[in-house]
């Protein structure tokens, strides 16, 4: 739950600053004066983010919040003779599977669509005749298509006029490679965390039938 946490905390720095920050220009200097560019692209490709921060939130309430729900009501003897409770202990472990591989998912996908756009570079004397305005009649630019790591990385390379956006924008950057990086992690503990919920179901199973069998026994021997 907490690395899951850390997986959103990323995810929504990023889209917050992206809304806040990055929807404003930056002055860039080109050929003795400087233009105005638009803090994100046109095609600004956001499904990855959404992916992972989907893969932290069903592993923060899922798995976590529900995983302590059910297991807190299956200690509960109780409580674990009712049938719905037993389905949704099944419906759980169930879950942890599928929350590990949409963190395998998370993972594949972001690192893919990364790698397909790490080297683009931006167009310095295009984007210098876009002549950005502010909101709404920005003009932000249009060519190819850009995760905001990428975006970002590509605005490092032209000369900033302003340090303290190169410095916003260098902190952003690593908050965008964080969230990309602990999908690792956070797939790593998904994975444990499924294969111990599978050897306790297993163990417990295992233990109720062997106290059928002696109560059984207890019974036909009285």
């Amino acid at each position: 739950m907490v690395d899951a946490i850390i997986e959103m905390s990323f995810v929504s720095s990023m889209v917050a600053w992206l809304h806040r920050r990055g929807g404003r220009s930056f002055d860039i200097a080109y050929n003795g004066s400087s233009f105005p560019l638009h803090g994100k692209p046109l095609h600004m490709l956001a499904n990855q983010g959404h992916t992972s921060n989907g893969a932290g939130g069903t592993a923060v309430v899922l798995i976590g919040l529900g995983g302590i729900l059910v297991l807190w009501m299956r200690s509960r003897p109780a409580l674990w003779k009712k049938s719905f409770v037993k389905i949704l202990y099944h419906i759980w472990l169930v879950t942890t599977v599928l929350s590990a591989l949409l963190t395998l998912a998370a993972i594949i996908f972001t690192f893919v669509i990364t790698k397909d756009h790490t080297g683009q570079a931006i167009n310095v004397a295009y984007a210098s005749s876009l002549h950005d305005r502010p909101y709404p009649n920005q003009v932000p630019y249009p060519l190819d298509e850009w995760t905001p790591e990428n975006w970002f990385t590509a605005v490092l390379q032209l000369d900033l006029v302003n340090a303290d956006d190169r410095d916003a924008i260098e902190t952003r950057v690593h908050v965008m490679r964080g969230w990309r990086y602990n999908l690792i992690p956070m797939f790593i503990i998904g994975l444990v965390v499924v294969v111990l919920a599978f050897l306790d179901a297993f163990h417990r199973r295992k233990d109720e039938r062997e106290n059928r069998t002696l109560e059984t026994k207890r019974t036909g021997q009285v």
